[in-house]
């Protein structure tokens, strides 16, 4: 029952980001922010669910998010000081942060199977929606070359992220 309105709560905020995302034209320096902010998201929720799981397989998919998304993460600002540009906060930044900050509330009060299907189910939809994002928006307002090329090496990472959650999620009853 806590689950599925954690999840619409969640839905229902990255869902009205992809709306400013959508009404609002963005740039290369947004666009950097707004990856790097939802990498650093989902790492910050691997923390979390390191910290409280005690489910060796949420462990282990933690421990791959937790991986990735630094290692995309470093990539992202790797090419920003090659490029000489300064990622841009923005509304869609801020509006994924405040989203985040409100779910991972929520995820801490949980606790053991509870917490597990809440943060396996969360990431499900966070990928989902974050994947939509990089394909329908991020990626085609993207203009250099190098940004769009690490936006899809991330989609490409991501979507089997997805399918790993997704794999997941039906295992936990």
């Amino acid at each position: 029952m806590f689950k599925p309105i954690l999840t619409a709560a969640f839905l229902l905020g990255l869902a009205g980001t992809a709306a400013i995302a959508a009404e609002t034209k963005i740039t290369d320096p947004q666009i950097a922010h707004i990856a790097y902010t939802a990498g650093q998201i989902d790492v910050t929720a691997a923390e979390q669910a390191l910290k409280k799981s005690k489910n060796p397989e949420v462990i282990d998919f933690a421990k791959t998010m937790e991986r990735d998304h630094k290692s995309v993460n470093e990539q992202a600002l790797a090419l920003v000081k090659k490029l000489k540009v300064t990622p841009e906060d923005n509304d869609v930044s801020k509006s994924l942060s405040a989203q985040a900050s409100k779910e991972l509330t929520k995820l801490g009060a949980l606790d053991g199977k509870a917490f597990d299907k809440a943060y396996v189910d969360n990431e499900v939809a966070y990928h989902k929606t974050v994947n939509e994002a990089l394909a329908k928006q991020l990626i085609p307002s993207a203009k250099n070359a190098e940004l769009k090329s690490l936006l899809e090496t991330g989609l490409t990472l991501f979507k089997e992220h997805q399918t790993h959650a997704e794999h997941l999620a039906a295992t936990m009853k």
